[in-house]
């Protein structure tokens, strides 16, 4: 399989988006219930294009990553990830790992010194990837979650970049 072409969302690409993230739902990931009709827009004011970055392979998005700011001005030096989802298809395949490094790249690229995210503890390929990128566990909110009548511990990671 070729390497992912990885680009910022445009407006133009919300369908497919929208479509990748309702097929890649999974309780291994999403603390939220499976979405049902009607669906809400996947951009709108707190999920904005320039937010995503996009792994495309062969003409389709194949994956995205949702990198933020972070909402307090004192941390305005830490980028966060909120969301990586890669297509049943293309997993397995380097494209998840791609769009990880990509946003370290860009959170870098933004001037941010730290990048972080959460993880659910259950999530054991999540983890191992962001580990493999040089993420540590920062903190475990214990049996944050209850998804599907199990508690899920909520895990921090971060990176110095």
């Amino acid at each position: 399989m070729p390497q992912p072409h990885i680009r910022i969302a445009l407006p133009a690409d919300e369908q497919e988006l929208a479509l990748l993230d309702r097929a890649a739902w999974s309780p291994l990931h999403a603390v939220l219930p499976a979405p049902r009709p009607p669906y809400p827009p996947f951009f709108d004011e707190r999920h904005l294009p320039q937010d995503y970055l996009v792994a495309e392979l062969e003409g389709h998005i194949a994956g995205y990553i949702r990198l933020v700011l972070s909402p307090l001005l004192p941390s305005a030096h830490v980028r966060q990830i909120q969301g990586l989802v890669v297509s049943d298809a293309a997993r397995g395949h380097g494209v998840g790992r791609a769009l990880v490094r990509a946003a370290v790249q860009e959170a870098r690229r933004r001037g941010a010194r730290r990048i972080t995210l959460r993880v659910l503890g259950h999530n054991t390929p999540a983890r191992r990837l962001y580990e493999a990128e040089g993420f540590v566990i920062e903190g475990v909110l214990p049996e944050e979650f209850l998804i599907e009548g199990k508690y899920v511990d909520d895990v921090l990671m971060g990176r110095a970049l």
